[in-house]
């Protein structure tokens, strides 16, 4: 049966990462019907959705010397947004990386930790390889609390979510060529009662989903990935589906 966690109606308030958390992450994921894609030509890959404990005041500062992404480009009002994570951690969190400058595709772009499943390895199997490559966390099979939708991207992937238990206060080791900076982020700023916001565009009869998080707006595919991750997980609500949320223009490649 599925059961919600009381999620945070207001930002001030924290989510406690503890074993009740976990068992009904799990719960609500079992209880959930989970829609898969087929590949048609496309690759199949793996994200992680990691669940850790943080502090507020320690891992609460962006002070990232970056260029952040041009907020012009999001279709959507971004009047007092700077594209940082500032005041955003405290309490159950989960992982989101802020890409290196130096990638091919989607430089400096939020996402979570993951990347291409290869040849033989489970969805499971690669989510946790890639949260050791990208982050230094290394993570046995058990961390694994179920798997949400698939969802296909614009750029010719599907992508699997891996739901992982992180293990609390965990030590991360981002690695600098594929991650400018890691970011604990808290379930209640997830859970925010603006959040999330469509916006539609003449390229698409679909909703652009954008999930407010900090100064910044969190856009398909891991805008759609983290809004099922609350619905499903966090808030018991099952067999709720978001593979249909559009990407905005600038994630089309």
């Amino acid at each position: 049966m599925a059961v919600a966690y009381k999620p945070s109606a207001m930002i001030d308030d924290v989510i406690a990462y503890d074993p009740a958390l976990r068992a009904a992450l799990a719960d609500n994921i079992a209880a959930h019907t989970r829609h898969t894609c087929e590949l048609d030509g496309r690759r199949h890959a793996a994200v992680a959705i990691v669940v850790v404990d943080s502090d507020a005041e320690r891992d609460g500062v962006d002070d990232s010397d970056v260029d952040v992404i041009d907020l012009s480009v999001i279709p959507s009002d971004v009047t007092g947004l700077d594209g940082r994570m500032t005041g955003v951690a405290g309490g159950a969190s989960f992982l989101l990386c802020r890409r290196a400058a130096g990638l091919r595709a989607h430089s400096r772009q939020w996402a979570l930790p993951g990347g291409r499943c290869d040849p033989g390895e489970t969805v499971e199997q690669a989510a946790l390889r890639e949260l050791h490559e990208e982050l230094g966390l290394d993570l046995s099979d058990d961390a694994v609390l179920g798997l949400l939708d698939d969802y296909p991207t614009r750029s010719g992937y599907v992508i699997t979510p891996v739901v992982i238990w992180g293990g609390g206060d965990v030590e991360l080791h981002p690695n600098p060529d594929e991650v400018e900076r890691v970011f604990r982020i808290g379930l209640h700023e997830l859970c925010r009662t603006d959040s999330p916001r469509f916006v539609q565009i003449p390229e698409s009869e679909f909703p652009v989903v954008q999930v407010p998080l900090g100064g910044d707006l969190i856009h398909a595919p891991t805008g759609a990935v983290l809004v099922q991750f609350r619905w499903v997980a966090i808030e018991g609500r099952t067999d709720e589906r978001v593979h249909t949320f559009e990407q905005p223009l600038f994630a089309w490649k």
